[in-house]
């Protein structure tokens, strides 16, 4: 019906309709939540519409305004953008259903101004996911900064501000010291600042320049979390669970890591930055990341705490194959996206299950909830082990595809990083399933069976979980952790032309 350009154009325009249509129904609760749902899903057709033409080698082109003869706010829509708004359009229907679960849940205030909020970043997520030159993505990575600032202060507390300022503060300053003059420095360099298959670089910059442009780039896209510019991470966790889950993995961080992965590709190039081995400094920086993070991880009580530190860690990744600037490398790098994004918005759902369901939030609080939240705590297993890594999961797939590239280039030291970050990864998550299947609950002590006469406490009355809405979306995730296991290939397959020069 639609050309496929104009469907380009509706995954811009879908969500902001769904946002206006949200704030109509401001005063009727079920009509608003429906228009979430049926935007969310709307969006999804709108965006899997585009993924023949691009399969087929088509690289969708539309320009929204034409700013200078070689400047345009433009999009383009490539296999790595394609892949990405998959990923984010999927997974907003799911957030959805889960968001109505946890709101009513919990009673939560604002109700529509944060439904609001969340269609306007997706929006934004799109325009970044499609954005086909540098301006572009600046602008909607902006948008998507300032769309969910209300989301992270949603509680309106003293503890909601004060991370706001935080998240709010480091992202904006990145953005505009770093990555825009950065931005501002490509274009003087090579007259251009579209996305070019190969890069635009080579021939224009040498090695030290390099450097430097990475040097901005990487932390100017502060969105990747790369330390010591992380804190705004940790400190976003004081918005409600679904904002948490939004932030790291349909929209926020992943925009962070694809925006990494897209520069490096279509600016510097990957052979460029290869032979110049400017990008050295970077593994570096990376594997300190990858590591640090998961240490900090372990000392955390708090479980959104916890589960935001692993989430700095598991960005490393995609930055680090971003910087062993090798084709297999960067194919790890961006099925990481993929598989990061399911199997960590698992383990936050299940982290808001836990707190609509018993309000707990330490760790050390949850003994015993397992034979309460059965299906939670399985979901939270499945997703914690594709977090890890282990097979037959999602996960296993990415950190495959990075080993592999690490064991290709000869570089030992970055072989011994992943293998220490996933017994890392393995020690602050799998003893969280644990405490809730094996221990005894809090105040109690079970007393050792004889050989022979053990039984089992469990019954299906003792069963609590979460609102329905809140217990079926952690499902369907986890369920996706496996699925996505065996589709790698395809997906695979689908970046694959943007691997080659």
């Amino acid at each position: 019906m639609f050309s496929v350009e104009t469907h380009v154009i509706l995954a811009l325009l879908i969500p902001l309709a769904g946002a206006i249509g949200i704030a109509l129904a401001n005063s009727a609760p079920n009509i608003r939540e429906t228009v979430t749902l049926v935007t969310s899903v709307l969006l999804c057709l709108n965006v899997f519409n585009i993924l023949p033409a691009v399969l087929n080698g088509i690289e969708p082109t539309v320009t929204l305004i034409q700013i200078m003869p070689e400047v345009a706010l433009m999009f383009r829509v490539e296999p790595l953008g394609m892949t990405f708004a998959c990923v984010a359009s999927s997974l907003w229907i799911i957030n959805s259903v889960y968001s109505i679960g946890y709101m009513r849940g919990n009673k939560e205030a604002k109700q529509t101004s944060f439904y609001v909020c969340f269609a306007i970043a997706i929006a934004a997520t799109m325009g970044v996911a499609f954005s086909g030159n540098l301006l572009t993505l600046f602008v909607f990575y902006e948008a998507l900064t300032l769309s969910t600032y209300p989301l992270v202060t949603h509680k309106g507390n003293a503890d909601a501000l004060k991370g706001g300022r935080i998240y709010l503060g480091i992202l904006i300053s990145t953005s505009i010291g770093l990555l825009l003059p950065a931005i501002i420095w490509v274009w003087t360099l090579t007259g251009t600042v579209d996305f070019v298959k190969g890069g635009i670089l080579d021939g224009h910059a040498s090695a030290l320049i390099t450097g430097v442009l990475l040097f901005l780039f990487m932390y100017g896209i502060g969105k990747a979390a790369l330390m010591p510019i992380h804190r705004w991470l940790p400190a976003a966790m004081v918005a409600p669970t679904p904002v948490s889950a939004l932030l790291h993995a349909v929209a926020v961080v992943k925009a962070g890591v694809f925006s990494v992965l897209k520069v490096v590709i279509y600016i510097f190039g990957i052979d460029f930055l290869y032979e110049t081995g400017a990008a050295e400094w970077l593994t570096w920086v990376a594997a300190y990341t990858l590591i640090a993070a998961s240490v900090v991880a372990l000392t955390k009580d708090n479980l959104k705490a916890r589960l935001a530190y692993s989430t700095v860690s598991q960005l490393a990744y995609v930055v680090l194959a971003a910087s062993m600037a090798t084709s297999m490398a960067v194919a790890g790098g961006a099925l990481q996206i993929v598989m990061h994004a399911f199997g960590k918005i698992t383990l936050f759902f299940c982290a808001g299950a836990i707190y609509t369901a018993v309000h707990k939030t330490e760790i050390s609080d949850m003994r015993g909830l397992g034979r309460q939240m059965p299906i939670t705590f399985i979901a939270f297993f499945i997703g914690a082990l594709s977090i890890i890594g282990l097979p037959p999961l999602g996960g296993s797939w990415s950190k495959f595809y990075i080993m592999v590239a690490a064991a290709e280039t000869g570089e030992l030291y970055v072989m011994a990083v992943l293998l220490i970050s996933s017994l890392l990864n393995i020690a602050y998550l799998l003893p969280i399933v644990a405490r809730g299947f094996f221990y005894p609950p809090l105040g109690q002590v079970e007393e050792r069976a004889p050989v022979g006469r053990e039984t089992s406490d469990f019954s299906w009355s003792n069963i609590k979980e979460a609102p329905i809405l809140c217990v079926i979306p952690p499902a369907l995730t986890a369920t996706a952790c496996i699925i996505l296991f065996f589709l790698a290939d395809p997906i695979f397959k689908m970046i694959e032309p943007i691997l080659t020069p």
